[in-house]
């Protein structure tokens, strides 16, 4: 049988129509389509696939099983490495992880493994009410800060083996980033709540409303019988560009704004979470991040949104099929632009006075590239005499994030790099005895499935050192 060289196409919304509305952009493989995208697979021997995703899901196993109709055991072969299989199948970058390893791809474009994996997930949820068998107790117990993605993979993985796992969120819902950062239509949140309600069937017990470092410390963690402890606290300082006018009325984070429209819901139409809305908007920055804000943005009424990005479109970071998405909803890219000023009005009474100004534009200069950076892109060089004024709004900074500094402060003996992430071994142990840590508290903003591999490697290492006690 002769194979289709391109992967069967994601259903998904008019981008006329879903740029007004909140609900899921992609739409979804039926079972006619996941099977036909399956039998793609050629079931390679040596698996490259596997080697390419952080958390090894036994990739041509799920999918030989979808190739069968067998779609319940699909979803079991990746619930065996996978804690959150809808949500991995709908954010991972698997474009440069799995699927840029699979050997169909050197030829033709490669299988769809995330979208197979969200149908497997998706399916699995619309069809079964059964909850997963409890592990048998050891006895022993752990504590996870924080319940993000590698704060919940820990806890899953470690539940399946019969600890007793305690995960303290400081916010009043589970989730971490995926309920905070990832926009509805990308995540839906009751997606999110489906996979915790999984892992408390696991036996794991979610605490929320509890700030390690103010509520409770490490320490204290340790002094209530708690025998290990995780960090999986992310990375939620956001960092800004010190650049005059930052502090103007209408100048947010894209960590405040995306937290204000996803976890307080601005999104609805009834709510009352104050949120800039309508306008002019700008957006700094070119990962995932930014696409999200843009994308939040014109969803919440603006009349135009601009990606401000200083270097070309080739070096953008965020997904190619997010970029897609936001130019086919009409969000316009101002690349190789950087700003150097964020411009406002103010009241006459007090002049430049930031608590009584607001936004009225942003003040850019042109960039061109030259040589690559440590990171092998090329470096972004202003043009000089070529500044220029971009009339909004309201700005969004999504330059990156930084682990918050709360735990590192308040835990003693714990390590931290200049950039504030915590210092862990190849296995995720901190300087601290029996305390390990992951996911972005480590690396920095990163991606949702580095970080699940990330608790996934101290979940192994916390089980080794307490099966010894």
């Amino acid at each position: 049988m002769a194979i289709d060289p391109k992967k069967h196409p994601m259903p998904t919304q008019e981008p006329k129509v879903r740029a007004r509305n909140f609900d899921e952009v992609a739409l979804g493989y039926s079972e006619e389509t996941a099977i036909a995208e399956a039998m793609r697979c050629l079931n390679c021997k040596n698996k490259p696939c596997v080697a390419g995703c952080p958390v090894n899901i036994h990739i041509p196993e799920f999918i030989a099983k979808i190739k069968e109709g067998d779609f319940e055991g699909a979803y079991a072969i990746i619930s065996k490495t996978s804690s959150l299989p809808a949500v991995c199948g709908r954010v991972c970058p698997q474009e440069t992880q799995c699927e840029c390893k699979c050997t169909l791809g050197v030829k033709f474009e490669p299988v769809g493994i995330g979208r197979l994996e969200r149908f497997v997930a998706d399916r699995h949820n619309a069809h079964t009410g059964a909850s997963p068998a409890v592990a048998k107790s050891n006895g022993h117990r752990v504590a996870v800060v924080g319940s993000g993605p590698s704060g919940l993979t820990c806890a899953g993985d470690l539940a399946k083996k019969g600890y007793s796992v305690t995960v303290f969120e400081a916010l009043h819902t589970a989730g971490g980033v995926l309920v905070y950062g990832i926009p509805e239509f990308r995540l839906p949140k009751a997606i999110v709540a489906k996979e915790v309600e999984t892992l408390k069937a696991l036996g794991v017990d979610i605490q929320t409303n509890v700030v390690i470092g103010t509520t409770l410390t490490v320490d204290e963690l340790f002094d209530m019988g708690y025998e290990a402890v995780f960090i999986g606290s992310g990375a939620g300082l956001p960092n800004f560009m010190g650049i005059e006018g930052e502090s103007l009325k209408g100048v947010y984070s894209a960590n405040e704004y995306l937290t204000r429209s996803n976890l307080m819901k601005a999104y609805h139409n009834d709510s009352d979470t104050p949120i800039m809305k309508g306008g002019r908007v700008a957006v700094v920055g070119g990962g995932n991040v930014a696409m999200d804000a843009a994308r939040t943005a014109l969803r919440l009424g603006a009349e135009k949104v601009y990606i401000v990005y200083r270097r070309s479109m080739e070096e953008l970071p965020a997904r190619r099929e997010e970029v897609e998405h936001a130019e086919e909803e009409g969000i316009e890219f101002r690349l190789l632009c950087n700003p150097v000023e964020i411009l406002g009005y103010y009241n006459e009474n007090d002049p430049r006075d930031p608590k009584n100004g607001f936004v009225t534009g942003i003040r850019c200069i042109r960039m061109e590239l030259g040589a690559p950076d440590e990171k092998g892109r090329r470096r972004p060089v202003p043009v000089a005499g070529s500044e220029f004024e971009l009339p909004v709004d309201t700005v969004i900074m999504a330059i990156g994030t930084s682990p918050n500094p709360l735990i590192k402060n308040t835990t003693e003996g714990l390590s931290v790099n200049p950039r504030g992430g915590i210092i862990v071994d190849e296995n995720g142990l901190s300087s601290r005895k029996a305390v390990y840590a992951g996911g972005d508290a480590v690396t920095g903003a990163a991606t949702v499935i580095s970080a699940m591999g990330a608790g996934k490697t101290a979940a192994k290492a916390i089980d080794e050192y307490l099966s010894k006690k």
